[in-house]
């Protein structure tokens, strides 16, 4: 590796380091490491990063009506393809107001996150040139349990029980939040104070005093972190084998443009949170060393399907462009596949649950790997999509037992390298109705 490359990794890990810890006392060591001279940085654009004092501030009227609306607040590859923020902060969050909430807790809430609206800008400011993002974005998203304390839960969601349920998997690993907050940026110090003010841990946040906080309302019942970015796995994690550009612990990017549906499409079309949207939150478990022990053909093969070959999809998938590449065609040759391979595709897979004009049906919108499971390698996801039903049914897509054929389940995609260690269900209404919501 070379020595200006590692310089900028070390950075990078101490602002992961720090966003990992969170409280006043990692923002503060953040900031300062943050402040470092420009030759320890990874990239032209973060060599220009101003000091966090200086970090554009934002405009709550500016912000989108949807708290799902980030495409076109985030940075974009040369294909077009989103790029998922480096640092992710995921808040589950116990109610602690009023049933049902009053007016002066609904105004507590709503201005604590303007607050951090006109704190921090909304991710690059629409910026569509942006290499950097230097704002913020966040996602304040509600429970089936806190609208059964209210009286009445929506239809558009399902309990994280009854998710796991129809997935086949344990009930158990249900998150017991009433809330989830997603906070995420490339500015490890801008996720941290965001967090910190909406906590009442700071007075100030990027030059905007914290008049109105959490406090009284939601407390942290948890914390997931993690981090996303090309090279990070291979510098930080205990595993050789990773591709040293990878952006992604088992070796390959993801959200091509091809493969996500539009914001509309995953947009509350009707009901009292028309213009919400619906949440999967979940932190995996990835064996990696058997991930690893496969051939790279074995792994292009699993990942994506049997006709892909290391040739088209590159070392981790950056000769793909700003498509997967699997077709209708490929997945109704999933049988045939499957008979004279031995093996089926995860993107082949998880593609026959997508609607009759071939569109998925879930939006990831953060991922990264976990920086708060220490014992193993795992993975944060948070995807938005209209219903629970079409998180179910894709995820159900996944399952052996979907498929007649009968193959080593090592080979059937990579559910076999994954173990769900929590899994939450919540309803992001839109801002207007964010703040303590009731049907």
């Amino acid at each position: 590796m070379a020595p200006d490359r590692a310089r900028g990794l070390s950075r990078r890990d101490f602002v992961t380091a720090a966003v990992a810890i969170g409280g006043t006392s990692a923002l503060t060591a953040c900031m300062e490491r943050e402040r470092s001279p420009t030759d320890d940085a990874t990239t032209a654009s973060e060599s220009e990063t101003p000091s966090p004092s200086e970090y554009p501030q934002g405009d709550p009227e500016s912000v989108p009506s949807g708290q799902h609306r980030w495409g076109e607040y985030l940075v974009r590859d040369a294909h077009g393809n989103t790029v998922p923020p480096q640092q992710l902060v995921t808040v589950g969050l116990e109610y602690e107001g009023s049933v049902p909430p009053t007016d002066e807790e609904r105004e507590q809430v709503e201005n604590a996150l303007e607050t951090i609206e006109r704190a921090y800008q909304w991710g690059t400011g629409g910026d569509a040139g942006a290499a950097f993002n230097r704002g913020l974005l966040f996602t304040l998203g509600y429970a089936p349990r806190y609208f059964e304390a209210m009286g009445q839960v929506p239809e558009s969601v399902t309990t994280p029980e009854d998710v796991l349920d129809a997935v086949g998997e344990d009930p158990t690993k249900a998150d017991s939040y009433d809330a989830v907050l997603l906070l995420t940026s490339d500015i490890g110090s801008v996720v941290l104070g965001a967090e910190a003010a909406l906590f009442g841990e700071l007075d100030e946040a990027n030059g905007v005093p914290v008049d109105a906080t959490f406090e009284g309302v939601f407390s942290k019942a948890g914390r997931h972190t993690g981090y996303v970015g090309k090279g990070l796995p291979a510098d930080k994690l205990d595993e050789e084998r990773i591709p040293e550009d990878a952006p992604l612990s088992m070796g390959f990017k993801s959200g091509f443009r091809g493969n996500l549906p539009g914001e509309d499409a995953v947009t509350l079309s009707s009901g009292p949170f028309a213009g919400g949207t619906t949440i999967a939150s979940s932190t995996l478990a990835i064996d990696l060393d058997r991930w690893y022990d496969q051939r790279a053909d074995e792994r292009v093969a699993e990942m994506f399907c049997p006709a892909h070959t290391t040739d088209d999809v590159g070392q981790t998938g950056d000769k793909l462009g700003d498509d997967s590449g699997v077709t209708e065609a490929h997945v109704e040759n999933i049988e045939a596949d499957a008979e004279s391979h031995g093996c089926v595709g995860h993107t082949q897979k998880v593609a026959r649950a997508r609607d009759d004009e071939f569109e998925p049906r879930i939006l990831r919108r953060t991922e990264g790997v976990a920086t708060s499971q220490h014992h193993q390698t795992a993975f944060q996801f948070n995807s938005v999509q209209r219903t629970m039903d079409d998180f179910v049914e894709t995820r159900v897509a996944m399952n052996p037992d979907e498929y007649d054929f009968d193959i080593p389940a090592e080979n059937h995609g990579i559910v076999d390298y994954l173990e769900t260690l929590r899994r939450g269900s919540y309803l992001a209404p839109p801002r207007e109705k964010r703040a303590l919501p009731v049907v």
